[in-house]
């Protein structure tokens, strides 16, 4: 993969008949690799060329002495780290929360440091216009994709909208009894809806109609499953994980996996980077004769501490027979717009999808499958019943516009229509909660986006991003499994008189009807107009400033000048992912539990989630500190179809994920908070809050 990627771009262009000098060829080569360099800068254009993702311009540094001149992206990186150490409060360290400089004057620095941020104020025009209920609130537990603005969602709720459009934009997802193998075969009948939405996430996120079918699924945590159940684990029986963090929905697969016989192995990461163990990876990846070996799980970057991982791993996984799940759930928006994914096409791909940003992020997964890997795909009836949904318009059909067309609301979407009863949406950490559920349709009281933290409840329970929606899933009848089963194991489909197969028909006057059809995402068409380019130069400043301002913070009067704050991870880098796991320690050197800190930023109106990061290996250098650093965390796991106890070894941190919508003063106002635990007696009292509650839900 990497000899073909070097070729690539080493290769002369025939667009110039004849041969061309050395002069001409270097002269080619030097203006490619500048390419590459503006494109991993700080662009605030979409580059023409296409951009290279900073994982996989990290494999393409040649590592031949002659070939030097090349590494300008490179030494840009390391200036750029260089550059933010030493320009952001050089020499400063705050011990007292009051000590911080005020919004203004942190902003001014920030800017003089970072001049191109103010190239990004289109992001900003986008929230202020569309998304004002961030004004006072701080949401940093969101990743994924949201379709939505609160815009459109207040226009679409206060009057009728436009006629040209495909209305109403907000869905329930009704559960439907299918299999994954079926759906990616023979196709099925998408409401118009379903279909508006699944076009436009496909051409958002740059995945080909032609290479891949896309299976709408309850959440994140279902399609992790699905997959699980209908993988053929008893011929390939490897899963191998790539994941820092304990995964609700890594962990479901795992356990389905298990239970088809499967053997279940993971990446570790080196303490204290928490970098790939390479050695010990690939290792597992090319371990013995080649041959099939399973599935290959692997995000592009860790949701929890923000590491970036090349893509030459998902390579080197298909080139020893590996099926390769891409798990795109932690990614921005734009992330998919890499060469990376053109050149190593996963068979798999899950990504994650909610309705609007900061507030209640019920919505779906969508799992797309390599339709040249469909093949391997197995029929379960443990999988028809796990969560594939449909998406319904949320409005009952005497709430439509009279120009609503009804063509695909036949006896199918009559059923899902009445299923809507089914379906449940459970509470953000962002935002309003929904406190009732009317006719299916989630609504918010209008005093409840005022002020999202004032009635807000807080769960005990981790929940993942993007995994908040669930489905009670009806019972599969005996008719409908075998109906199914015949469908895919009879040879023939029933033909029609000219030849054609009845299911192609219907595909033909669905496909007639949707093309008609428009839908405004207007949260997908702003990620759009913005780029990569400028998205990724935006999150950078943000990011690598807030690391820097929270290791500034320092306990007073201390020895040693105790750290408030520990980051995992990494920490000042041009290429890190806009996720940051931190842990706040008081002037003993004590940790502040994560749920705590939580908590109390909820009631500051800051949205903070909690993880647990663990598959962590440590090297003989850093044995000593093992036992200080770990916990142990005890779960239970099913074995032979019993319930076992598990004990896992980790560290639980507090997680600050920041998105394209995130501003600086979003960032500000976190490091404002957390500088608050500089006073010993503001941890100790809300300590003894906190444990007097016995740490039930708290209302905030």
């Amino acid at each position: 993969m990497l000899l073909f990627i070097n070729r690539y771009f080493r290769r002369p262009s025939n667009d110039i008949g004849g041969r061309r000098d050395k002069g001409q060829l270097k002269e080619e080569g030097e203006k490619k690799m500048d390419m590459l360099s503006f494109c991993a800068g700080e662009a605030s254009h979409p580059c023409a060329h296409g951009c290279l993702a900073a994982p996989l311009l990290s494999l393409m540094e040649p590592s031949n002495p002659k070939h030097r001149t090349t590494t300008t992206t490179r030494i840009s990186r390391s200036n750029f780290a260089k550059s933010t150490t030493s320009s952001l409060f050089p020499n400063t360290h705050f011990t007292n929360h009051e000590s911080l400089p005020p919004l203004a004057d942190a902003f001014f620095s920030f800017s003089a440091v970072y001049p191109r941020y103010a190239e990004t104020q289109q992001a900003d025009h986008i929230r202020d216009r569309e998304y004002y209920h961030l004004m006072n609130h701080v949401c940093l537990d969101y990743t994924g994709f949201n379709l939505f603005s609160h815009a459109q969602m207040r226009s679409s709720v206060a009057g009728p909208p436009p006629s040209g459009l495909l209305q109403p934009p907000f869905f329930n997802i009704s559960y439907k009894s299918a299999s994954l193998k079926s759906r990616v075969l023979y196709g099925n009948q998408e409401t118009v809806l379903e279909s508006a939405i699944r076009r436009r996430i496909m051409d958002v996120l740059n995945i080909s109609d032609e290479e891949y079918s896309m299976v709408c699924t309850a959440n994140r945590t279902t399609a992790f499953r699905l997959l699980a159940e209908s993988y053929p684990f008893h011929s390939n029986k490897r899963l191998l994980t790539v994941y820092d963090y304990e995964s609700e929905a890594v962990g479901a697969m795992a356990e389905s996996a298990q239970k088809k016989g499967a053997k279940l192995m993971s990446a570790s990461f080196t303490w204290p980077s928490l970098r790939i163990h390479s050695a010990r990876l690939r290792k597992k990846v090319s371990k013995r004769k080649k041959k099939r070996r399973g599935l290959f799980v692997f995000p592009l970057q860790s949701r929890m501490t923000g590491a970036r991982y090349p893509y030459l791993w998902m390579a080197m996984a298909q080139e020893n027979g590996w099926h390769v799940v891409l798990d795109a759930c932690a990614l921005g928006p734009k992330d998919m717009d890499t060469l990376g994914l053109s050149l190593i096409k996963p068979d798999f791909i899950i990504c994650s999808f909610f309705k609007v940003f900061g507030e209640n992020p019920a919505g779906f997964a969508g799992l797309f499958i390599k339709k040249s890997s469909s093949a391997v795909l197995e029929t379960s009836a443990i999988a028809r019943s796990i969560g594939v949904v449909s998406i319904v318009p949320a409005r009952t059909l005497s709430q439509l516009p009279d120009d609503y067309s009804g063509t695909d609301l036949d006896a199918q979407s009559s059923k899902f229509q009445l299923e809507e009863d089914d379906a449940e949406t459970t509470s953000s950490f962002s935002g309003p909660i929904p406190t009732r559920i009317c006719n299916g349709s989630s609504r918010t009281d209008d005093g409840l986006a005022e002020n999202p933290s004032s009635v807000k409840q807080i769960q005990n329970k981790r929940f993942e991003q993007g995994e908040t929606s669930q489905i009670r899933g009806r019972m599969v009848s005996k008719e409908e499994e075998e109906e199914e089963e015949n469908a895919e194991r009879s040879p023939e489909i029933v033909q029609l008189e000219d030849g054609n197969s009845v299911q192609a028909a219907r595909t033909a006057a669905n496909s007639r009807v949707d093309k008609s059809m428009e839908i405004e995402c207007r949260g997908l068409d702003h990620a759009d107009s913005l780029g990569l380019i400028l998205i990724s130069s935006r999150l950078r400043y943000i990011t690598n400033w807030l690391v820097i301002a929270l290791m500034k913070l320092r306990h007073p009067h201390s020895e040693n000048g105790h750290a408030l704050i520990r980051i995992y991870g990494p920490r000042i880098k041009f290429d890190r992912g806009p996720a940051i796991a931190f842990n706040v320690f008081d002037w003993k050197g004590e940790k502040v539990e994560p749920a705590l800190v939580q908590k109390l930023a909820d009631r500051s109106n800051i949205s903070l989630s909690c993880g647990f990061i663990h598959n962590i290996w440590f090297s003989d250098k850093y044995e000593a500190e093992k036992d200080a650093v770990l916990e142990r965390k005890v779960g239970e796991i099913t074995v032979a179809s019993k319930r076992k106890e598990s004990i896992d070894l980790g560290i639980n941190v507090v997680n600050a994920s920041l998105g394209y919508l995130t501003n600086f003063e979003d960032a500000y106002k976190l490091w404002a908070f957390i500088a608050k635990f500089l006073d010993a007696d503001f941890v100790e009292k809300e300590k003894w809050r906190y444990m007097a509650l016995n740490q039930k839900m708290i209302e905030v």
